[in-house]
């Protein structure tokens, strides 16, 4: 399948210079705690005192039905326990919320009535489960919102307008979150030509929550940070946030090293991501019961998913030898909107992008960052110390970022940031 633009005005910037109902505490769900919960999965088949713990995270996550809502899905006849698209490419839209009411009140400000998608990345799982791919989309980007049926039969109308007016849209019409998530999800299928399989949401609490169950998460700093409206402070260096701090680095978009737009926002939520996903493969979490149950405890009650359990855990389980290279952040191709530089529209490479998740093919395949496309650098020559002298040590090189988060695409393996 092929991407197909939305409207005349999406292209039409020059390329880019570079208590709630149905609701608990969410988390998007990324890869690596989809593996862990596989693991109690495959053990919870097995045994009376392992099944006892699986029920418990079973009964943790918020399952919701979208299905009358967004049409004819694809169907299969997977097993209980099983990767039920075996041989087939998924993606998983994530979405988080800015709910505020109850603990999210406390966490991010009170605000009158409404709620809005803060943050979506399709997540996109090859058939051959060798790549993670996501793929941010920044809240502003100016998209076709179709018309959206709701739980309660109200169905709006459609228009063009910003993208998170899609998640708000259904809150507001259907007051629950499958029609929020529903509408964002048939957004996400118009604008893109992508189809999306299932859907994972995550709240400010559950954030919040997951980041202290792995005892903080370990990032870099580059420059002092202060955000009043993130409730942000923290000093320049190596740092480990908590479960507060990350989600205020997470939210900021008004520090001294900020544009104040949304996409360095969205820089800051894929280094915090990509780092807590490092960081559980190096605590080898995985493999000590007592951390991975807790880790696990905090993700299934931070979570609203489409999915079932047993056949998130069998995905999960199926890619769990995904080596961090092949894990791959970035955000879609955008530029200024022509009407509104508040906002933005995305480019002719958005089409490519959207294509090779269709086609299953490398996410920068075609694109100007094309890792193929690019020579390669020539090693420096080394000076040879003549006879006589003494060679001087060689000295360790100063790290230095080569990818710009939020700007650029990058992996697990690039260095976004020097301290």
């Amino acid at each position: 399948m092929t991407s197909t633009p939305a409207s005349s005005a999406r292209h039409a910037s020059a390329a880019r210079p570079s208590t709630v109902r149905h609701a608990r505490h969410h988390r998007t769900g990324h890869i690596l705690r989809g593996t862990a919960l596989a693991t109690v999965a495959l053990l919870a088949f097995g045994g009376t005192a392992a099944y006892a713990v699986y029920a418990r995270l079973n009964g943790n996550i918020n399952h919701v039905d979208v299905s009358g809502l967004i049409g004819p899905r694809p169907t299969n006849g997977a097993q209980v326990g099983k990767d039920p698209n075996a041989g087939k490419d998924v993606n998983i839209l994530l979405i988080g919320s800015d709910s505020r009411e109850g603990a999210n009140g406390e966490i991010g400000g009170r605000v009158a009535g409404g709620m809005r998608s803060d943050t979506t990345i399709v997540m996109h799982i090859s058939a051959d489960r060798d790549r993670v791919e996501m793929v941010s989309i920044p809240r502003d980007s100016m998209v076709e919102i179709p018309s959206c049926q709701t739980t309660n039969g109200t169905t709006g109308a459609s228009s063009y307008a910003m993208f998170n007016e899609a998640f708000a849209r259904g809150w507001d019409l259907g007051l629950d979150l499958q029609s929020a998530a529903a509408c964002t999800w048939r957004t996400v299928e118009a604008n893109t030509g992508i189809t999306i399989h299932d859907f994972m949401l995550v709240d400010f609490a559950g954030f919040q929550t997951m980041v202290d169950a792995i005892g903080g998460v370990d990032i870099c700093i580059p420059q002092d940070m202060d955000d009043k409206k993130a409730k942000l402070h923290v000093e320049a260096g190596n740092k480990t946030l908590d479960g507060k701090t990350a989600l205020a680095f997470a939210r900021s978009r008004h520090s001294q090293v900020s544009d104040g737009s949304d996409i360095g926002r969205i820089g800051n939520q894929q280094r915090l991501l990509a780092a807590m996903a490092s960081q559980t493969l190096s605590k080898n979490v995985l493999t000590d019961w007592t951390d991975l149950l807790g880790l696990l405890n905090a993700a299934t009650k931070s979570l609203t998913t489409s999915m079932h359990t047993p056949d998130m855990a069998g995905l999960a389980y199926s890619a769990r030898s995904i080596r961090t290279g092949n894990i791959t952040f970035m955000t879609i191709p955008w530029g200024a909107a022509p009407d509104d530089k508040n906002r933005v529209v995305w480019t002719d490479e958005a089409d490519i992008i959207w294509s090779n998740i269709a086609a299953d093919t490398p996410l920068l395949t075609g694109t100007s960052q094309d890792p193929g496309a690019k020579a390669t650098d020539k090693p420096s020559a080394t000076a040879t110390p003549t006879q006589g002298q003494t060679a001087e040590p060689t000295k360790a090189p100063t790290p230095k970022a080569t990818r710009k988060a939020g700007r650029e695409a990058f992996t697990l393996d690039d260095n976004t940031a020097s301290c």
